[in-house]
């Protein structure tokens, strides 16, 4: 059923494409008809999943600092305010303030490298599926969700808003959101960095990307875990990882145009897969050393049931096994 529905999205980003000047209201009707699909399959799919959880954020006393007052035996040391403790010679810890609403930014990135699948659906549809499956976990209780979309030279940002309207308004708009003809690569450095400003209280932020940009984008990326709860979304086709035996293939690069004839030799073959393993272990490697969560969704694979399946080990690893 999922595969069905990002293929469906699939056919008709291709459709709309060729009906955009001819037909634009219909255009806008089947986008509505194929997201409104796909919300009710991602609310069925993953709708109680959580059961109250936040999929970052674990329940506690707060992250934000409040009032000072009297150590008491049996206080957490660790929160001692020692500026307040040397003016009174009284030892004080800080109280924090109890996080009950959870702020979420999705980092989103529509590159022309994302305009390309030879599965289920282009890594574009799929990017789109993650940003309504984030909304839909993160969205409840009052709770907002905002994006940073960069499409190559163009960076949009979708201000953050509460409740399920809210999430659909951000899914609409990340979806209508058109690619500039010249394509680009987005400055992924760039676009995390933006997530950074204005400085927000401790929340959750979302990367959605292949990860396919030059180095650069490691740093902010450990910025950003300092203060917030990162999770990152990878996105690829399993014909970026092997060249199938279909001896001269024509490859065409998405973001500068330039063509290449390759001769799919059983040598050519072996030497894309190792360089393509070693690129994706690189990647997978820095996401680590980062300390961000890292799920990676495949345009041939049921990505719904790794979304859940990635929740359920987060949260069996927070509550380790127990029940909240």
């Amino acid at each position: 059923m999922s595969r069905g529905s990002l293929a469906a999205l699939g056919r008709l980003r291709r459709h709309s494409t060729r009906e955009r000047v001819a037909s634009p209201q219909l255009d806008v009707g089947r986008s509505e008809v194929t997201l409104s699909r796909l919300q009710l399959l991602v609310t069925r799919k993953l709708d109680g999943l959580l059961q109250g959880d936040y999929l970052g954020l674990l329940p506690g006393p707060g992250t934000e600092p409040g009032e000072s007052r009297e150590y008491r035996p049996g206080d957490d040391v660790r929160r001692m305010d020692w500026p307040v403790t040397a003016r009174t010679t009284v030892p004080h810890v800080r109280q924090t303030i109890v996080d009950r609403e959870l702020e979420t930014w999705l980092a989103v990135d529509l590159s022309a490298s994302l305009d390309f699948g030879t599965a289920d659906c282009l890594k574009r549809d799929l990017a789109l599926a993650a940003v309504a499956a984030m909304s839909h976990l993160t969205v409840r209780g009052g709770n907002r969700i905002g994006a940073v979309v960069g499409t190559g030279s163009n960076t949009y940002r979708v201000p953050a808003r509460p409740g399920r309207r809210g999430a659909q308004t951000l899914l609409r708009s990340v979806a209508r959101t058109e690619r500039p003809a010249a394509g680009g690569r987005t400055d992924l450095a760039a676009l995390i960095d933006a997530l950074n400003r204005p400085p927000r209280r401790r929340g959750m932020a979302v990367v959605i990307s292949d990860f396919l940009a030059p180095t650069g984008w490691e740093r902010p990326l450990r910025r950003l875990a300092v203060r917030h709860d990162v999770l990152a979304v990878e996105v690829l086709d399993p014909r970026e990882l092997e060249l199938p035996d279909v001896g001269v293939l024509e490859l065409v690069d998405p973001e500068t145009g330039l063509v290449h004839e390759v001769q799919t030799t059983p040598a050519v073959r072996a030497r894309y897969a190792a360089a393509a393993s070693e690129q994706r272990a690189a990647i997978s490697a820095a996401l680590r050393h980062a300390g961000v969560g890292h799920l990676r969704l495949r345009t041939d694979s049921d990505w719904l049931l790794d979304i859940v399946r990635f929740v359920a080990a987060q949260r069996h690893a927070r509550t380790r096994g127990t029940t909240r």
